[in-house]
């Protein structure tokens, strides 16, 4: 940007202790402050420029010295000149802040996921682990931390100004946004789509701890039963291995190993199995059948929460072999977790499946 590092610390110190900007406790933060400043100064140095011409060609062009109006004609080179310029700043600020969208909203891989659910007029994490928070957020320092969105009702807005994070939360359909924080402490969260009349109390904090404090933070606020453990129950209440139980002769394809694999449907096209195709096969399963298998499993519309469907999510996730689902059908009683889905994909064993 050609500031030095004095005028830029001066800048953000400025800006963060006048509450021009809240500060800067993300990775990716400084990037989208510097993309910020830099359309400022170009927007401000636009606007002295106009001003100044205009003022100037009023004065050497008012009424009194030219009574009768002089025809100019055009020049090319500068036609061209206030054309080029502003268009090549413009291209500049579309790839930059291009390159940011990208860097916000594509995870990596190591990824920590936490899905958030919205509801009037309140935020619920579920973290992995069983843990549940009600407008709050505790994540560990320096750890990629991916959010897993969905609303239960209307469209919301999970906005982290600190982290300089924003993601729309919507009725029937998973998105993501992901950060890593870098400054301990406890930050502001907002809801900043109007989601009705107690919009403005749908607030909450986001509470970055050291990784010492975190894990104790997990260690005392556990429920006992992890996402994919509650989802084993209810995948046994439901009666799913019934049917997904891999054997030669089941109804249904097995969901060892799914997670993450590409299958075909009966159309001929191939999907990528991921968590909002698990979920949309759980509650529209008509509208993905797996190639060589009939259209009979029946939708769970309406019949299981948001909750329940993440935690059916995990559980199948987490499958790494079909041993697991006939344990879920002789017993309710709860196994030892299996290996996290980067050891499963490891295993590089392939699967077709719709819950």
């Amino acid at each position: 940007m050609g500031l030095s590092p004095v005028i830029w610390q001066f800048l953000v110190k400025w800006m963060v202790n006048f509450a021009i900007i809240p500060p800067e406790a993300s990775r990716i933060a400084p990037q989208v402050d510097a993309l910020l400043v830099f359309m400022t100064l170009v927007s401000l140095v636009g606007l002295t420029l106009v001003g100044l011409l205009v003022t100037t060609f009023s004065i050497l062009y008012r009424r009194e010295r030219n009574p009768v109006p002089t025809q100019i004609e055009g020049s090319t080179l500068l036609e061209a000149t206030w054309t080029i310029i502003p268009l090549g700043l413009f291209l500049v600020m579309f790839v930059w802040g291009s390159v940011l969208y990208f860097r916000i909203y594509t995870p990596p891989p190591n990824a920590m996921n936490i899905y958030v659910v919205g509801k009037q007029w309140m935020w619920k994490a579920e973290h992995p682990g069983g843990q549940h928070e009600i407008n709050s957020l505790h994540i560990p320092i320096n750890k990629p931390i991916q959010l897993t969105l969905i609303s239960q009702d209307v469209f919301h807005s999970f906005s982290i100004p600190a982290f300089r994070v924003k993601r729309e939360a919507i009725p029937g359909r998973y998105t993501t946004v992901w950060f890593e924080a870098t400054t301990p402490g406890t930050y502001h969260l907002f809801c900043t789509q109007y989601c009705g009349t107690a919009h403005s109390a749908m607030i909450g904090d986001i509470v970055v701890q050291t990784p010492e404090d975190y894990k104790m933070w997990l260690a005392g606020s556990t429920s006992g039963v992890s996402l994919a453990q509650n989802g084993e129950r209810l995948f046994s209440s439901l009666s799913c291995g019934a049917c997904h139980n891999g054997q030669p002769d089941s109804r249904g394809p097995s969901l060892a190993n799914v997670y993450g694999s590409k299958l075909t449907l009966t159309t001929g096209s191939p999907v990528l199995v991921d968590e909002a195709y698990l979920r949309q096969a759980i509650l529209n399963p008509s509208a993905h059948i797996t190639q060589g298998y009939a259209p009979i499993m029946p939708t769970y519309q309406g019949q299981i929460s948001e909750e329940g469907l993440i935690s059916l999510v995990e559980y199948i996730k987490n499958l790494n072999s079909n041993y697991r689902v006939q344990q879920t059908l002789n017993t309710t009683e709860l196994l030892p977790e299996q290996p996290d889905k980067g050891a499963m994909k490891g295993a590089g064993m392939q699967g077709v499946a719709k819950p």
